[in-house]
C-alpha cells in the first residue's frame, strides 16, 4: 500500500516550458544585479563562496557571475547555483513577474491525495527553497501545506539509486510504500533500483521519452498510487 508520494516537478507537476522560457531567463538577466546588491548578505556570500570551490577558485564575483551564467545556460545541476537562482526567483514571485506554474489536474489530485492521508513530498534538482516557491505561488493557491517535506540534490543525484535510498531512510517507511512520480526515465529506474513504486508522467512535452516498463499517467488523474 502507498502511504507517500515524492514527485518531481518539471514536466511532472509543472511545464517544461515554464522553468526553461520564464525562470532560467529571469535569473540570467538578474544576475549580476542581484550579486553585485545582495552580494554581501550572508545567505547569498555562503553560496558564492560554494561556486567559488566549484568553479576552481574564480578570482572575483564579476568573474564568478560569468561562469554562473553559463552553468544557467548549459543547465547544471549544481547545489550553489540552484539556491541562488532560488533567491533571485523569490524576487520575481514577490514582485508579480510570474506565478509558479502547477497543472490544474496536478494541483487538484495533491488536494485529493492529501486529504486521503498520503505523505506528499516533492524531489527536484531545484533548491528546497525554489520548489516552495513553485507551490506556494499558484493559481490555485499555496499548496505548500500539502506537503509533508522537500529533497534537492543535496541528498544527492536524481539519478543515482542511493539518492531515493537516502530518502527513503529520512521517510522512515519501506520503500515499497512510497511512489515516486517522474517524466524521466533515468530516475525512475533509479528509484525502482531503490525498491521504490514509480509511475512515469508523459504530458507531450518536450522530446520523446521511453517509459520502459513503468507505468504512464498523461496526468495525475490517471496514476493510481
Amino acid at each position: 500500500m502507498v502511504r507517500a508520494i515524492v514527485t518531481d516537478i518539471e514536466g511532472t507537476t509543472s511545464s517544461l516550458s515554464f522553468v526553461k522560457d520564464v525562470l532560467f531567463p529571469y535569473s540570467t538577466r538578474h544576475m549580476v544585479q542581484f550579486v553585485r546588491a545582495q552580494g554581501h548578505q550572508p545567505e547569498v556570500r555562503r553560496l558564492l563562496d560554494e561556486a567559488r570551490k566549484v568553479a576552481g577558485g574564480a578570482p572575483d564575483d564579476d568573474t564568478l557571475v560569468g561562469t554562473l551564467l553559463r552553468w544557467i545556460e548549459t543547465d547544471q545541476k549544481l547545489a550553489p547555483l540552484k539556491g541562488l537562482q532560488g533567491l533571485i526567483w523569490e524576487q520575481g514571485y514577490r514582485e508579480g513577474a510570474f506565478q509558479g506554474h502547477v497543472y490544474e489536474d496536478a494541483a487538484r489530485r495533491l488536494r485529493e491525495w492529501h486529504a486521503q492521508g498520503l505523505r506528499l513530498f516533492v524531489y527536484s534538482s531545484g533548491s528546497e527553497h525554489a520548489q516552495r516557491l513553485i507551490f506556494r505561488h499558484t493559481p490555485y493557491g499555496d499548496l505548500t501545506p500539502l506537503f509533508s517535506g522537500y529533497f534537492d540534490t543535496r541528498v544527492g543525484g536524481k539519478r543515482e539509486a542511493s539518492s531515493y535510498a537516502a530518502i527513503v531512510r529520512e521517510l522512515g517507511q519501506p520503500a515499497g510504500d512510497v511512489l515516486f512520480l517522474s517524466d524521466v526515465r533515468e530516475e525512475l529506474d533509479a528509484a525502482r533500483a531503490s525498491g521504490l513504486r514509480t509511475w512515469c508522467l508523459l504530458r507531450g512535452e518536450g522530446p520523446p521519452v521511453d517509459p520502459g516498463s513503468h507505468p504512464v499517467a498523461r496526468t495525475f488523474d490517471e496514476v493510481r498510487p
